[in-house]
């Protein structure tokens, strides 16, 4: 007679986005590392239609109006980390931290601080359109910036309301 089998009992927990706290960017930014991951624990699924941009990303290249950015612009050396969790997504970079439901309410959008100075309050729509990410600030929702991914797996993002600036970058870190 062969061996029975352990089978395990236990109900598999799912963690889901609104178990977790929206997160903020601590008073003068959280400074040139990482804070720590903030949906590392949850195990929603991520929505249907929403790009897969999880990881850490770093600049390869940036244009503005067309033209390169020198070497010394501040694009080139830019690096982000991008959290996903349902419809949630929570981009660090800059300094800042910009937690939201991609569902296109300013009542769940980025709800923060500007870069520029870490104290002018911004309110910012995000949603999943069309296979990308898009930023609106509420009341400006004719500027935009966009994330896609490009045939090469590139995060490429667009912001035509600052001179055209369009930044690819590398993802260099996987999921965590």
């Amino acid at each position: 007679m062969a061996p029975m089998k352990e089978t395990s009992t236990t109900p598999v927990q799912i963690i889901m986005a609104d178990d977790i706290p929206v997160a903020h960017t601590p008073q003068g930014g959280y400074g040139t590392s990482f804070p720590p991951l903030i949906l590392d624990t949850c195990t929603e699924p991520l929505v249907a239609g929403a790009p897969d941009l999880r990881g850490i990303w770093k600049t390869i290249s940036a244009t503005r109006g067309g033209e390169t950015v020198a070497p010394d612009d501040r694009l080139m050396s830019y690096t982000e980390r991008i959290e996903q969790c349902g419809n949630r997504i929570v981009d660090c970079g800059g300094g800042t931290i910009a937690d939201a439901r991609a569902d296109g309410t300013a009542e769940n959008g980025v709800s923060d601080v500007s870069v520029f100075d870490y104290k002018t309050p911004i309110n910012v729509r995000a949603s999943y359109e069309d296979g990308a990410f898009v930023l609106r600030p509420v009341g400006l929702e004719a500027f935009e910036v966009v994330r896609t991914l490009d045939a090469d797996g590139h995060m490429v993002w667009t912001r035509p309301d600052m001179g055209g600036i369009r930044v690819v970058l590398e993802r260099v870190s996987e999921p965590q």
